[in-house]
């Protein structure tokens, strides 16, 4: 039992990473499945009165996985008994496979210690390949059942979005690295990408242009929760309306959760002006609710404004893209000119702008793709059509953020960089800070630290007692100093010095002491000068005069 077994061949531990990465895939499609599946079993069960089979129930848990994807569901028990479509996707649910399957691709990129890992290419192939057998089975199981999925739909978006998902988890393990672009890209495109400047400002404009879209989601949601507040008594009513008992009602409410970031998108594509359609012939903007919609009785569809023009409460909508806008400019300008000290040097107003641009764009882009989430048709006829239009949604986005964020960013940059670039105030406290320089240039240090270099300098040799006080001996000198009065700025033994000499101590030409020679005695009868540092006589030898030993 304690002798090692015998390894495994490189052919053999490379399929078992490949299995490992499949069956990583699966586990994630299982798990998402078995939480909506749980969901929808639980709420069959607390039903008084169901009026399904079992079988139904897991059949509805189906295809609402398959919607949470994206796939378009088609609908079979309905009044008039023409199949309808089903294809407004909650985001809510959507939320849940794609973390797990991101999750899943980076796990598999991170072993644990002992097993291999893939290649980036080969874990993206075996995490979607796993996931999507999943798939695959799960939609043969709902074929044929009152919600099927269209087949083109499990295509795309279904399987891109678990493809995108499974990208994103790489991506993430790889360290998010930027390019290298396509081999049929221009060269100029390869030399600019390899570059690190290149990196910075993509960089930028991706957290400038996700930052733009979370705020447009963010007064989405504000301005979707302020019309359920307003309109709180319609809202109440559909609620209750829609089913007599708790179970029913707990399902409705359930089924509002989910819907809560489609309302969000509802919410800014309200704002940004193009609104969103309730049907072929209706469309809800700041301005006027056009034609007659013809909705089903929700509650976060009764919370919709009356038909007529807008009120000045309507048109505050448009605060929403003006705060992304502003917010787009100051995520550009804080690495176009950042604080004092963190860059080299600031980009110019050139740069600054066409980073602007691009992050409005991306915002634009970001706009567009969640409002292709957020709607879809939900019947054949009126309904047909219903959320915002996603490419009217992106240009709005666009229009805003770029009118508005570069003459922002602009002014932004202006204001930072209003006392120089940060590359010249570094020279200039660089300037004040080298000695000689004047007393209010320098900076002060921390007040504890000044304390202790006063505390250590005290003690410092040569620095005896105040000459001028009564009674005080001259402290002994261990190296000698030059003659004629001491500096100013040393009369106080307390005072601390701010700069020490530069000039190491072994440089300095040592002084010869003064020795007594016949033709410098002063004459018998003329007054000695009273000596201020005298200084011990020399021995005479035989040979002459001897130096004094220090």
């Amino acid at each position: 039992m304690t002798e090692r077994g015998p390894s495994l061949s490189a052919e053999h531990g490379r399929s078992a990473v490949q299995a490992r990465a499949l069956l990583r895939g699966a586990l994630a499609a299982g798990l998402s499945l078995g939480s909506v599946a749980v969901l929808v079993v639980v709420l069959w069960i607390s039903s008084p009165d169901p009026d399904s089979s079992p079988g139904e129930a897991f059949h509805a848990a189906a295809g609402l996985w398959l919607l949470a994807h994206g796939a378009e569901l088609i609908r079979t028990d309905t009044l008039t008994g023409a199949p309808a479509p089903v294809g407004v996707v909650p985001l809510l649910l959507t939320a849940l496979p794609v973390w797990l399957v991101r999750r899943a691709a980076r796990d598999v990129l991170e072993p644990e210690e002992g097993h291999g890992a893939p290649s980036a290419q080969g874990a993206f192939a075996l995490v979607t390949g796993g996931y999507l057998l999943v798939g695959t089975a799960v939609a043969l199981y709902a074929r044929g059942s009152s919600l099927s999925a269209r087949p083109l739909s499990l295509l795309f978006p279904a399987a891109l979005v678990v493809a995108g998902a499974a990208a994103a988890g790489v991506w993430t393990a790889s360290g998010r690295p930027l390019g290298p672009p396509p081999a049929w890209a221009p060269v100029r495109l390869h030399e600019a990408m390899a570059r690190s400047r290149f990196a910075r400002r993509a960089e930028a404009v991706g957290r400038s242009a996700a930052a733009g879209v979370a705020v447009l989601l963010g007064g989405g949601a504000l301005v979707a929760a302020a019309a359920l507040v307003f309109h709180a008594e319609p809202v109440q009513e559909s609620f209750l309306r829609l089913s007599g008992d708790w179970a029913g009602r707990w399902a409705v409410l359930l089924l509002a959760l989910a819907l809560v970031p489609n309302a969000a998108v509802w919410g800014a594509a309200y704002g940004l002006g193009p609104g969103l359609a309730l049907g072929t012939a209706s469309t809800a903007t700041p301005l006027a609710i056009t034609g007659a919609p013809s909705l089903p009785d929700f509650p976060l569809l009764a919370a919709l404004p009356a038909q007529g023009s807008g009120t000045p409460l309507n048109w505050a909508a448009a605060a929403v893209p003006v705060v992304a806008a502003v917010t787009v400019a100051w995520f550009t300008v804080r690495r176009a000119a950042p604080a004092h000290g963190e860059r080299e040097e600031a980009w110019s107003p050139r740069e600054t702008v066409l980073t602007t641009v691009l992050a409005a764009a991306g915002c634009g882009m970001g706009a567009a793709l969640l409002a292709a989430a957020a709607g879809g048709p939900l019947g054949t006829h009126a309904l047909a059509r219903f959320g915002p239009v996603w490419w009217l949604t992106g240009a709005a986005a666009l229009v805003w953020t770029g009118a508005l964020a570069v003459p922002v960013a602009l002014v932004l940059r202006a204001w930072r960089l209003r006392g120089g670039t940060p590359a010249e105030a570094e020279v200039a406290e660089a300037q004040d800070v080298a000695p000689g320089g004047t007393d209010k240039a320098r900076k002060p240090g921390d007040a504890a630290e000044g304390e202790r270099r006063k505390a250590r300098r005290t003690w410092w040799p040569g620095r005896g007692a105040r000459p001028e006080e009564p009674g005080a001996e001259a402290a002994p000198v261990s190296v000698p100093r030059p003659a004629g009065p001491r500096p100013a700025d040393v009369e106080d033994e307390f005072e601390a010095y701010d700069f020490l000499p530069t000039d190491p101590w072994h440089a300095k030409a040592p002084v010869a002491p003064a020795t007594p020679t016949a033709s410098a005695a002063p004459p018998a009868d003329s007054d000695p000068a009273p000596a201020t540092d005298p200084a011990p006589a020399a021995p005479l030898g035989p040979a002459g005069p001897q130096e004094a030993s220090s």
